[in-house]
């Protein structure tokens, strides 16, 4: 599935995420702004990763900006990301 426009969720408060995606010509690339990246970056983009791959997407540009989110807040924000770009209505549940 392809990403329509941009899609946004999140809030750069206290243990959150801000997350926006956008449609890309290749692959799934990051940009990843993290107080304790070096500790949970790349268990962040799997995280994300995981999510975009229950709705098929496999070309996105994702950008973060994390502020201490735990796991079940970054999936959350990832697949209302997501579906604002894809434009559903319905929230898939399974993504989650």
């Amino acid at each position: 599935m392809e990403l329509h426009h941009i899609g946004m969720a999140g809030t750069l408060e206290s243990s959150d995420l801000q997350i926006t995606v956008s449609p890309a010509d290749s692959d799934i690339t990051f940009d990843l702004q993290s107080d304790v990246k070096k500790q949970f970056g790349e268990q962040i983009q799997e995280t994300v990763r995981d999510v975009l791959s229950k709705y098929d997407i496999t070309k996105a540009n994702v950008q973060i900006v994390d502020k201490g989110a735990l796991d079940l807040v970054i999936r959350a924000r990832t697949a209302a990301a997501v579906e604002r770009a894809l434009d559903m209505n319905d929230i898939n549940w399974e993504a989650l």
